[in-house]
């Protein structure tokens, strides 16, 4: 029977200090949010003079940030590894440029390209503001930071600025995944390390329809396609309520046949109680 591990991130930047009820109480910084959570179906832990302690909150309804009389500051950096980058309440989306929960793959891949001891390439796909991508960078890397969204990218490079290396190898490009994933395959370029975070639902840009699970089997074998002849290892992690993590290391296991792959969840620990908030599946398969 698979075993399946449980990753909780460690952060000192990030807290979730409480959820319940479809919601989450975090501190990015010194700032605190309410924002939905659809997968926190149990009651809260601390009562309402707790949660009164949020700024803002964001209205899924209006899809605009709720703020509570407080001078609230619309952008601050957090830092990670010596790397700043900035967290943004933006109009339209309750995300603020950092998933929190993906920082155990942000330390385990830090480390593993540190140990190679040799070049790596490191490609990023939906690789959204460049959290990842600093990282693999700022370990060694040559990294291809890849996204539809032009205000990510921009975010992206932003970022990188922020974390005073404006020098390393990374480039950014703005670029449907399966599209760029094929053109790489035909320039023969290669990659020792992947890392992935494909939504459930979106769009390239120019239009191009992303459903992931009508496509993740075939993006998985373009990145097989895309490993070097000395591969390190390919992260995979998913957010949508109808997979589950062995539905991806099935998955990944029949793409890559040698290896190991190590599945589970991302999760993040309450400050008051013992309970945990899972919120993404992974799959990690390393090179044996």
């Amino acid at each position: 029977m698979a075993k399946l591990d449980i990753l909780q991130a460690d952060w000192s930047d990030y807290q979730l200090i409480d959820s319940g009820n479809r919601r989450k109480l975090e501190r990015f910084k010194d700032t605190l949010l309410i924002r939905s959570e659809p997968k926190a179906w149990w009651a809260p832990d601390t009562d309402k003079e707790q949660w009164g302690r949020a700024v803002a909150e964001f209205d899924d309804v209006s899809k605009r940030w709720k703020y509570f009389g407080r001078k609230v500051q619309p952008n601050w950096d957090m830092e990670l590894f010596g790397l700043r980058f900035q967290a943004r309440l933006t109009d339209m989306s309750k995300h603020l440029g950092v998933f929190p929960e993906q920082e155990p793959h942000w330390s385990w891949m830090h480390q593993k390209i540190r140990e190679a001891n040799r070049e790596i390439r490191f490609l990023n796909l939906f690789g959204y503001t460049g959290v990842a991508s600093l990282v693999a960078a700022s370990a060694g890397a040559k990294v291809t930071h890849v996204d539809a969204s032009k205000p990510a990218i921009a975010w992206g490079r932003e970022n990188q600025q922020r974390s005073s290396i404006g020098e390393a190898p990374i480039r950014w490009i703005l670029d449907d995944a399966l599209k760029y994933a094929r053109r790489e395959i035909r320039r023969k370029s290669s990659y020792e390390a992947i890392i992935l975070d494909p939504p459930s639902f979106g769009r390239g840009p120019n239009g191009e329809v992303w459903k992931v699970e009508e496509q993740i089997a075939d993006l998985m074998q373009l990145c097989k396609e895309l490993l070097s002849d000395k591969p390190l290892f390919v992260v995979v992690t998913m957010y949508n309520l109808e997979a589950s993590a062995l539905m991806v290391q099935n998955l990944i296991s029949s793409v890559f046949k040698a290896g190991v792959c190590q599945s589970g969840e991302l999760v993040l620990p309450h400050q008051f109680s013992t309970k945990v908030l899972p919120l993404s599946l992974y799959t990690r398969w390393i090179a044996s």
